[in-house]
């Protein structure tokens, strides 16, 4: 395995410009979820640039092809993600985004040049596996349903059937140079909270003539938090937070109704459907004890995501071998959410951190910040170690 190593290491420095000016063509032209009609035809001319035969289109913007080995095997598939967030850029580079308003702020830029780059290296070394390697160029991670649950129900896990999955995620907390693995359950699901309490608005000086949907929407809120300190089981983790809440227009008039948006998230499916019902009885009774309404509207989003632990811990032993083992963290939950999350509840999934940080460079915005970057060195270890970790998986099985 050193050789393979060695050889994936030289590629990875060979195509690293290459893959750099990838990187920074994608950043500077971000499209959003399911809007990636660009991102898809420069992926796919840059697949038949290198010799790749055989690339399709699913869910209209997304891209699949797979590389065989030398012999009929077994098939692992690796999933980039190539939407952007709704987010202004305020970074000082060359390649800021040209798209006002719209920026590649969760890194999926660097996924998708980094699988591109895997996909070079391997289509370069397909001698050393036996099997098949499914590429997957996903559209709208960022945007729920999700399309890994469209591609999902287009088909993608079929024709052929991977019987793994392999996806990595940008790190800003991770510097450069390392990655960070974590075996069973990793990251929360995800649902969208709307509420409306509906009153009777009026003159605030005679709130005793109204139903003041305000002073409710503030009770509502505080009676909610008892589900999860108090109806939770202690050992799962479960957040639900409120961001939004809009009514009224002036000082001394007691709107008729007022919204409130927020998120549940959680670690357990049966916990979040009865999660959601109580969002749903407690809301409703707050609202009828003071003579007012609230309707209740939650969108569901992602299931929580699992990294099967025997195929999780084969990642990290051939992410040691690749990276030396003093570069590969294990890392704690993650309260956010992903939509690879849907992968890994139909076969064996890893989802794994490619550090991306560096702090004597003063690269350390989080994602979805209008600031964040990555070290662009961590191109090599995004490209060359998932170039080792599919061979290194198809030679194990």
């Amino acid at each position: 395995m050193s050789e393979l190593i060695a050889e994936i290491k030289k590629l990875s420095e060979d195509y690293f410009h290459e893959v750099l000016k990838i990187r920074r063509h994608i950043h500077a032209h971000p499209e959003l979820s399911f809007k990636e009609f660009n991102t898809a035809s420069f992926i796919e001319n840059k697949l038949r640039a290198f010799g790749i035969s055989g690339v399709e289109r699913i869910a209209k913007t997304g891209v699949t092809f797979c590389l065989k080995g030398k012999e009929p095997g077994n098939v692992i598939a690796l999933r980039a993600d190539i939407d952007a967030l709704p987010v202004l850029e305020e970074n000082k580079v060359a390649y800021k985004s040209k798209n006002e308003g719209v920026m590649h702020a969760c890194g999926h830029d660097v996924h998708t040049s980094s699988l591109l780059g895997a996909a070079k290296i391997l289509s370069q070394l397909t001698g050393h596996f036996k099997g098949t390697i499914k590429f997957i160029f996903q559209p709208g991670e960022e945007k729920s349903p999700g399309g890994a649950s469209r591609l999902i129900k287009e088909g993608i896990l079929q024709n052929p059937a991977p019987n793994t999955i392999l996806g990595q995620h940008v790190m800003p907390l991770i510097p450069e140079g390392k990655v960070g693995f974590r075996k069973g359950k990793y990251m929360a699901s995800a649902d969208e909270i709307y509420l409306t309490v509906k009153g009777k608005g009026g003159h605030a000086a005679m709130p005793e003539h109204f139903i003041d949907p305000i002073a409710i929407a503030g009770q509502t809120i505080v009676a909610l938090q008892q589900i999860v300190s108090r109806m939770a089981n202690p050992k799962i983790p479960s957040v639900l937070s409120f961001g939004k809440i809009t009514g009224g227009s002036v000082n001394n008039v007691i709107p008729d109704e007022v919204k409130i948006e927020g998120t549940f998230r959680t670690f357990d499916e049966e916990w979040r459907k009865s999660a959601l019902q109580s969002i749903k009885d407690v809301s409703r009774s707050v609202a009828g004890a003071m003579r007012a309404q609230c309707e209740v509207e939650i969108a569901p989003g992602y299931p929580y995501l699992v990294n099967d632990e025997a195929y999780t811990e084969r990642n990290m032993l051939a992410a040691k071998e690749y990276m030396g083992k003093e570069n590969v963290l294990e890392i704690d939950l993650w309260m956010a959410a992903e939509d690879f999350a849907f992968y890994t509840h139909e076969i064996p999934g890893c989802f794994y951190r490619l550090g991306t940080g560096n702090e004597e460079k003063g690269i350390t915005s989080g994602v979805h910040t209008p600031t964040f970057n990555i070290d662009e060195k961590a191109l090599k270890t995004g490209m060359g170690l998932l170039a080792y970790l599919a061979i290194s998986e198809l030679q194990q099985h």
